[in-house]
């Protein structure tokens, strides 16, 4: 077989020959892969020894390596850098291995293997991690409906098939809306931006090849311009842009998507013998049951509520100076709070962005990691499936840890938002393997790329989770790394977001574009003192999309879906100025394949640990204290998901945390 997908790769840390595969390797390689693995299977169901650890669930873990590989150097390409082929690939590729999976649950003797050795486990001699890998593998088949026969049974194999098919297009038609959508600004709608904005938009028209500047959909374009734009009709044109997508009519219009997905998903949870498909999403969480999710988000509602109809009135006030009537907008919010925000906090973002520079603030985050972890990190020239990307071998000691990749600027062929994924994960079995890890942004492309200090947060955030996948040392890929339950997954990624605004890091590594000065410690300030401000709105809206999340999986939908959104956030009494964060017909987290379904609650979930964590140091004095960099190291990031999560977090704190650190992190305690 020649296809270099199903060949060693001979390069560099055993990185995909990015610069050899061609989209049409993809599909040849898949359908042979997927054949293997199936094969694979098969001789490990139909085995006649008796079931053991080793003849099963390591023979399980060994099967589809070649559908590893292909599938790995798939979706590193196609999130980060899709075009049309890539995304017929991909609607083809989806219901297929969702059939796949399908079949291998389907088959009985695997699964009584696997009955056998759960029902049995307390005579195996196993190690604590072989355990929890059993356990996890028998709780996955009851949960992918082993247990069902006949009708419900196929019912069961095309849910699955549908739900694939659906989660696909959702991010296809978002992407193509992201993608199609600009607004191009003449000379007199350039006033009041600050000359970075400028320039990305400038960057962006060339770009997409446009003779002039250009707002698009990229998050790092157009909240600044919603900030700074005097103009209220064109900021009203850029938010209803942002707000509507996906919901714009045609064929990439997500609304029946996501309506046929809450039912499908409902219709599952039931065969499965759930009341519904967040009992069904929550049983393997630490929050475990859709009540102890409510309680969290509506503890933190009302303060956050409270705040922001206090900073509404402030904001109206300071419309109704400018001469405008009428309520205020979602589009009018943050160009009079970044106005306020001037006048509070004496800060003018185009005086702080030229000492956040991107290759500076990459050099932050890894020094950082030195300081806290010993990891190294020196460039390497390996194949990378775009010109953005720039790598990094990480090593401690000499010893070499991992390959870290950087896709960092903003592109039409990029879906938004931000995201960790790894090519390759941690594992010891069948064979050692050293992670091989993405970060993917979307900041403007500018010479040098100057950061806002929400975008040096989110660098931070994602290496965060880089670091979870680096600092895994277990054997089994199945609990490696970020294979942990979505409520705990954030607390390594939250948790690094401290080291962003540390003084001693920002006075080495904010260093002014221009003159090389370190940012004065009183504008340092400044910037540390406004990181909670305005958290009345953002908590609103972040709460107002977890709500509705879980509120739409209760039960099957009955009506129109958008009318049910409302109905949700008018229970609640959403402020009339605030949107929410994500509007379902782009809430890709909920409805791109559903990762995140009934489960947004969790980064709020996580940060109730990640402000606690932290105090675990400052109650040190010291940020960069080694004992506790150590205890952070061996009881979490190292683990994986080899341990319950709250085991995990007790082992380093001595404690679970309560919700009033959250309250005070985000400045909302009374």
């Amino acid at each position: 077989m020649t296809n270099i997908l199903l060949q060693p790769w001979n390069t560099p840390f055993d990185i995909p020959a990015f610069d050899k595969i061609s989209d049409d390797d993809f599909l040849p390689a898949f359908e042979i892969a997927l054949e293997r693995n199936l094969s694979e299977t098969q001789a490990i169901a139909q085995q006649e020894a008796p079931a053991t650890f080793a003849n099963t669930i390591d023979a399980m873990t060994s099967a589809g390596q070649d559908l590893t590989r292909v599938l790995s150097a798939f979706y590193a390409m196609s999130g980060a850098h899709s075009n049309e082929k890539r995304e017929v690939i991909m609607r083809e590729m989806s219901p297929a291995l969702a059939a796949h999976s399908s079949a291998i649950y389907a088959m009985r003797p695997l699964f009584d293997r696997v009955n056998t050795l759960y029902e049995n486990r307390a005579d195996l001699d196993l190690t604590a991690e072989q355990m929890r890998v059993l356990e996890l593998t028998h709780q996955q088949w009851i949960r992918a409906g082993a247990g069902l026969t006949g009708a419900a049974k196929d019912r069961m194999k095309e849910i699955k098939q549908r739900l694939a098919t659906l989660g696909t297009q959702f991010s296809q038609n978002l992407l193509s809306d992201e993608r199609d959508w600009y607004m191009e600004l003449q000379p007199e709608d350039l006033t009041g931006l600050p000359q970075f904005l400028v320039r990305a938009a400038q960057a962006a028209g060339a770009e997409r090849g446009v003779d002039g500047p250009i707002i698009t959909t990229s998050r790092s374009l157009l909240m600044p311009f919603l900030q700074f734009s005097p103009n209220r009709e064109l900021r009203r044109q850029a938010q209803r842009a942002w707000a509507n997508r996906g919901a714009r009519g045609g064929d990439t219009d997500n609304r029946a998507i996501a309506a046929e997905s809450i039912n499908l998903r409902h219709e599952m949870a039931q065969l499965l013998g759930y009341e519904n498909f967040a009992a069904y999403k929550l049983e393997t969480e630490m929050a475990k049951n859709s009540d102890n999710v409510r309680q969290l988000l509506m503890d933190v509602w009302g303060p956050a509520k409270s705040q922001a109809l206090a900073d509404q009135e402030i904001l109206t006030q300071m419309m109704r100076a400018d001469g405008v009537d009428g309520p205020l907008q979602p589009w009018d919010w943050r160009y009079y709070s970044e106005k306020r925000r001037q006048a509070e906090h004496d800060l003018d973002e185009e005086l702080v962005k030229p000492y956040f520079q991107l290759d500076r603030m990459i050099d932050a985050a890894f020094d950082c990691a030195n300081r806290l972890f010993g990891l190294e990190f020196e460039p390497v020239d390996v194949p990378l499936y775009h010109p953005d990307c720039r790598a990094w071998a990480v090593t401690r000691g000499g010893e070499h840890i991992a390959i870290f990749i950087g896709d960092y600027f903003a592109r039409g062929s990029k879906r938004s938002g931000a995201w960790c994924s790894a090519i390759q994960a941690q594992a010891k079995f069948p064979a050692v393997q050293s992670p091989i890890v993405v970060n993917v942004c979307n900041f403007a492309k500018d010479t040098p790329a100057l950061l806002s200090a929400d975008d040096v947060r989110t660098l931070f955030h994602e290496f965060g989770h880089a670091l979870h996948q680096m600092l895994s040392n277990v054997t089994y890929e199945m609990v490696s790394g970020t294979s942990v339950p979505r409520d705990f997954v954030e607390l390594p990624s939250q948790l690094y977001e401290h080291w962003a605004m540390v003084p001693e890091v920002m006075q080495k590594h904010a260093l002014h574009r221009e003159t090389g000065a370190p940012i004065p410690q009183d504008l340092l300030d400044r910037v540390i003192g406004a990181q909670n401000y305005d958290m009345g709105f953002s908590t609103v809206e972040f709460i107002a999309s977890a709500m509705v999340d879980l509120e739409y999986h209760q039960g099957p939908l009955t009506g129109d879906v958008m009318d049910r959104q409302a109905e949700i956030l008018r229970d609640m009494g959403m402020p009339t100025a605030i949107e929410m964060r994500h509007a379902t017909p782009h809430f890709a987290h909920v409805f791109s394949g559903g990762y995140y379904a009934s489960a947004y609650y969790s980064y709020m979930w996580a940060e109730v640990m990640d402000a606690d964590a932290f105090a675990a140091f400052s109650e040190r004095q010291n940020p960069f204290d080694a004992d506790m960099a150590a205890s952070l190291e061996r009881h979490i990031l190292s683990q994986g998901g080899s341990q319950l999560p709250q085991d995990l977090y007790i082992a380093f704190r001595g404690r679970l945390p309560k919700v009033d650190a959250l309250l005070r992190g985000r400045g909302l305690a009374a």
